[in-house]
């Protein structure tokens, strides 16, 4: 069991950016499990956004592609996600969590161990 805990969240205006993190403040990120992120808006089903396997394997959302970037750092224990041209449609609660191992999660129910979240408002 993994704790991680969501930061980089805010209030930003269409057009602009924010930097999202996710660290691991209990145990490690193994680097065998894919992680990733997703979000739910107000009222909303939640949404996968991109994930990463244990090979670099990126994936995105196809409303995210061009404008959201995935990355993590192994050493450091340390999942990103960098959130550029953001629109309005972005505004959501962001949650990172573990997928499975050693590939891409086909749904968000696949996530474990996911934070506590990490508030993006775009307005």
């Amino acid at each position: 069991h993994v704790q991680l805990v969501e930061s980089g969240g805010g209030y930003v205006q269409p057009g602009g950016s924010l930097r999202l993190s996710c660290e691991s403040v209990s145990g490690y990120i193994d680097p065998r499990y894919a992680v990733g992120w997703f979000r739910q808006a107000a009222g909303k089903e939640r949404e996968g956004v991109a994930a990463i396997d244990s090979d670099g394997l990126l994936t995105y959302a196809d409303a995210v592609k061009g404008r959201f970037t995935i990355s993590r750092d192994d050493a450091k224990d340390t999942l990103y996600l960098q959130l550029d041209s953001l629109k309005t449609e972005d505004t959501a609660m962001y949650y990172c969590a573990k997928g499975p191992m050693g590939r891409i999660p086909r749904t968000v129910d696949e996530y474990k161990d996911r934070g506590q979240g990490t508030q993006v408002t775009v307005s």
